[in-house]
């Protein structure tokens, strides 16, 4: 088989999408439930519809650099743990080039290969490029899969806003007395389609993912509303 049409096989794939994907539906859902929590608990709360919208935007603003920064962190992390093995693995091989080739020849065996079989594989992988075995086989560290702290850091942003933006829009209820349910409306409708689109980029059914995305949602929203009422019960 050609590499080109390797290439377009493992298109189908999904999993070169995962650090991308993983901080983008986090992002969304984020955007959303914080958003909404935020604005309804200070809907509810009964404050004014300009300090409603207000604090929906500051919120919006603070929790996009929030994931952002705190996205990049956290990849970034796991780039330093990949590099620093990617060191240890480079050492070892310098100093101990046999043991480094029977402990991929006993990773194949484990595999299911037999050990004369396990022996020639390895054999030939050291040949070639002994680093890039044992990262891909001893570590299961892969260029596709491959920590991206930047492009997670944007995507989580980006995402985050977007997700956001849902709720906000429904702080522009005719009545102010309405713009709770119209906050949770909107929210709802925004779940519902984050749920849906990140099912279907994972390649996933779309029922569980989606009601896992809502329900959570709910929760939060829930919750905030809960205590928004309290404080405005309590005249705090």
């Amino acid at each position: 088989m050609a590499l080109e049409d390797v290439y377009q096989r493992n298109l189908h794939h999904r999993t070169h999408r995962a650090g991308w994907l993983r901080a983008a539906v986090l992002g969304a859902n984020d955007g959303l439930v914080s958003t909404a929590s935020l604005m309804i608990g200070v809907a509810t709360a009964r404050a004014e519809q300009s300090f409603l919208i207000t604090a929906g935007a500051a919120g919006i603003a603070a929790g996009a650099m929030s994931m952002a920064v705190g996205e990049y962190v956290s990849v970034r992390s796991q780039n330093d743990i990949e590099e620093s093995d990617r060191l240890l693995e480079i050492e070892h091989l310098a100093i101990d080039p046999d043991g480094e080739l029977e402990e991929l020849i006993e990773i194949y065996i484990n595999r299911g290969l037999s050990r004369e079989l396990a022996t020639e594989v390895a054999t030939t992988m050291h040949a070639r490029d002994p680093l890039e075995a044992h990262l891909r086989d001893e570590l299961g560290q892969h260029p596709h899969t491959k920590a991206r702290p930047v492009q997670a850091a944007i995507a989580s942003a980006l995402s985050f806003t977007a997700g956001g933006l849902i709720p906000f829009v429904g702080a522009f209820a005719p009545s102010h007395g309405k713009a709770a349910w119209s906050i949770i409306i909107f929210t709802i409708i925004g779940l519902i389609f984050t749920g849906i689109i990140s099912a279907k980029t994972a390649g996933s059914k779309l029922l569980i993912p989606t009601l896992r995305v809502i329900g959570g949602g709910c929760l939060g929203m829930a919750i905030t509303a809960g205590i928004g009422q309290i404080l405005h019960v309590s005249g705090i």
